[in-house]
């Protein structure tokens, strides 16, 4: 098969993926905020748990943080961290910005190390930005940017690590994000 034809049919399957991925994840987050109630929003106060970054220089402590995964066996095939803003809003208005990002490994088992797009294929990092009208969504996706996450601990009881680099929007604008950090307890909501 021709080298560009194949590297177009590989774009169309990550931006197909990218789609699928942040629907997915959007509707994760958001089951599991909505279906917590107002008074949860701090039942998961941060003590030592947090979800962190700068995003283009501002910082920001996301709300709502939670990781998640999976897999069989005992072994980590799956994780999403994910977290918004500011609290999920109870109203019905639009939710503030979020920062994600997944790895997969079918098969394998996700450890402590440093997993970095976009040789991992398996994994995504998004910032999504709703509007009335859509999703402005900045990810790994388009483009060979660099975005790293170093999982420093990973367990039953949770993961600490750090993130940072670039992710693009399909228009080519590009989002920073540096002095990403986290340290979250498994299946629980967190806020600031």
């Amino acid at each position: 098969m021709n080298s560009s034809i194949l590297k177009k049919v590989l774009t169309e399957y990550r931006l197909r993926l990218s789609v699928l991925g942040i629907f997915l994840s959007l509707t994760f987050l958001g089951s599991g905020m909505i279906s917590c109630s107002k008074d949860d929003d701090t039942a998961g106060d941060s003590g030592n748990y947090y979800f962190r970054a700068a995003i283009d220089g501002r910082k920001v402590n996301f709300h709502n943080a939670k990781f998640q995964g999976g897999g069989d066996d005992n072994r980590w095939e799956h994780i999403v961290i994910g977290g918004y803003e500011n609290s999920y809003p109870t109203d019905g208005s639009l939710p503030s910005p979020s920062l994600d990002f997944e790895i997969w490994r079918i098969g394998g088992n996700i450890s402590a190390g440093t997993y970095t797009t976009p040789a991992e294929e398996g994994m995504i990092a998004r910032y999504a930005i709703q509007t009335k009208e859509e999703t402005l969504v900045y990810s790994t996706s388009y483009g060979d940017d660099v975005f790293s996450v170093n999982i420093e601990t990973i367990s039953k009881e949770g993961i600490r690590g750090t993130l940072s680099g670039k992710l693009r929007s399909i228009n080519g604008d590009v989002v920073n994000v540096t002095e990403g950090s986290f340290n979250l307890p498994y299946d629980t909501m967190i806020n600031p």
